[in-house]
């Protein structure tokens, strides 16, 4: 712990017995490095940091810390270090350790769809300390597989990009950063998926990334549906329109009736799988939607209780995806020929 310009910084540091190489994705290769970490920039400090710039940052947090930029390589995150993940993955007599911090509700983004507007130094950092020796290619391999290893962690946990919620799960978060170190012992050559190594590596980091988004965000796989719609972007009060109805059923009355339904396991998973649907009909995976409207149609009727002629648009977003409007729609149909 520190203090720098008034404000509770945290660092980790790990200091090496020897001079090592190491390769970041913040400084490139560096040789003779004796002290790599990870440092924590509280949200207050944020405005201030951006305008003197990380080097200037850096150069400060060094000098407090007692650390020389010639031999010190740092990541740097607004994610709590008291929320850092270690995970460890082994076989035989080769492990490899994860160290990880991760926050993804401010910058999450989809790689390829999402703009990129800003330059600002770690979100998820990834630490990857092999009890082996990395040659310069192994360490460099290892970066692809640390990256593929993420980008699954984020798509099982179904970490939607901050900038287009409804159709985008997130690869990463736009600030991320890894640092693989050379480490010491027998020397390996591949840490490519095929390797042993690189199994080690993606596993470390699969589990590092889901432990530490979980320990700052408070993300699992298993969260309810309200949370799931909620991150991306639909609200139960703003998701309901009544303009074309005509009759005393008010907003209220379908607002709280689909909270209720909702609460129901059964509807809950069909909304669920809803949500995967409509994720693979926006990549071009899903092309046909007959069976789910088939299948909506029936879900709408059965919470009825009743037979439904022609179902009424009571969604009022606009750029709802298709599937997802279809599902909600036959929810709120459902409720409404219910209690109309």
């Amino acid at each position: 712990y520190s203090t720098i310009r008034d404000f509770e910084n945290k660092t980790l540091i790990i200091d090496f017995k020897k001079p090592l190489t190491v390769v970041s994705t913040l400084e490139g290769e560096r040789k003779g490095i004796e002290s790599i970490g990870n440092h924590y920039l509280p949200p207050p400090s944020w405005g201030i940091t951006h305008k003197s710039g990380l080097k200037d940052e850096r150069k400060r947090i060094y000098d407090i810390l007692g650390k020389s930029e010639k031999n010190t390589s740092f990541l740097f995150t607004g994610a709590d270090m008291d929320n850092l993940a270690v995970e460890k993955a082994r076989f035989k007599e080769m492990e490899v350790y994860a160290l990880v911090t991760a926050g993804v509700r401010s910058n999450a983004m989809r790689m390829s769809e999402d703009e990129g507007r800003f330059y600002e130094p770690g979100t998820i950092n990834i630490i990857i300390l092999p009890n082996m020796e990395l040659t310069p290619r192994a360490m460099t391999r290892a970066i692809i597989c640390a990256t593929e290893a993420k980008t699954a962690a984020l798509q099982d946990l179904d970490v939607r990009s901050r900038y287009t919620p409804l159709v985008n799960q997130a690869t990463g978060t736009g600030t991320d950063n890894i640092i693989v170190v050379q480490g010491t012992g027998i020397r390996i050559n591949n840490a490519g998926g095929h390797s042993k190594m690189g199994e080690l590596i993606a596993k470390a980091v699969y589990s590092g990334v889901k432990e530490a988004v979980y320990r700052q965000d408070g993300l699992i796989a298993s969260r309810n549906i309200f949370q799931r719609l909620k991150e991306r972007g639909i609200g139960i009060s703003e998701l309901i329109s009544v303009d074309q109805c005509e009759c005393s059923v008010e907003k209220g009355d379908l607002s709280g009736g689909l909270e209720g339904v909702l609460l129901q396991p059964e509807y809950a998973s069909f909304v669920l799988s809803s949500l995967a649907i409509s994720d693979d009909y926006e990549r071009g995976l899903v092309t046909d939607l007959g069976a789910h409207k088939l299948l909506c149609k029936r879900v709408a009727e059965k919470i009825a209780g009743q037979r439904i002629g022609d179902m009424m648009d009571l969604v009022a977003i606009d750029n709802i995806p298709p599937v997802l409007k279809m599902t909600l729609n036959a929810i709120l149909n459902g409720i409404y020929f219910k209690i109309k």
